[in-house]
């Protein structure tokens, strides 16, 4: 959720990429309808490796679930790394309207995250 929205927010002036430490091999079809509420098509996403962009340059690492700061690697490369905490709505356990509740409070979060660094921000 947070590549799409970064990459929307940006409005194309960062490349945004996600990945994740232990990767599901798919994108949460939560995720994938929560976003389309907001406009945001992430069907065709797919749930990608860190070691993936080991070797890139970065210019931002952001680490979004506590399990992921503690097992992700350093980037030594990136040139600013922050943790922002997001409960991991994939973790829910609830019926099937609870449980989108959960990630559009997480989408929600996310968003506003995103927003706030972005106009404090200039685009690298």
């Amino acid at each position: 959720m947070a590549e799409a929205v970064w990459r929307a927010e940006s409005k194309g002036s960062w490349r945004a990429d996600s990945a994740g430490s232990n990767p599901s091999g798919y994108v949460h079809p939560r995720a994938v309808e929560v976003m389309a509420e907001i406009g945001l098509d992430i069907s065709g996403n797919e749930s990608k490796s860190i070691d993936r962009f080991l070797g890139d340059s970065i210019d931002l690492v952001i680490t979004v679930c506590d399990s992921a700061r503690e097992s992700c690697p350093v980037f030594p490369g990136a040139k600013q790394t922050l943790h922002w905490p997001f409960e991991d709505p994939a973790g829910f356990v609830g019926d099937a309207e609870a449980t989108r509740t959960k990630f559009r409070e997480i989408r929600d979060l996310i968003r506003e995250r995103i927003e706030g660094y972005l106009g404090a921000t200039a685009a690298p």
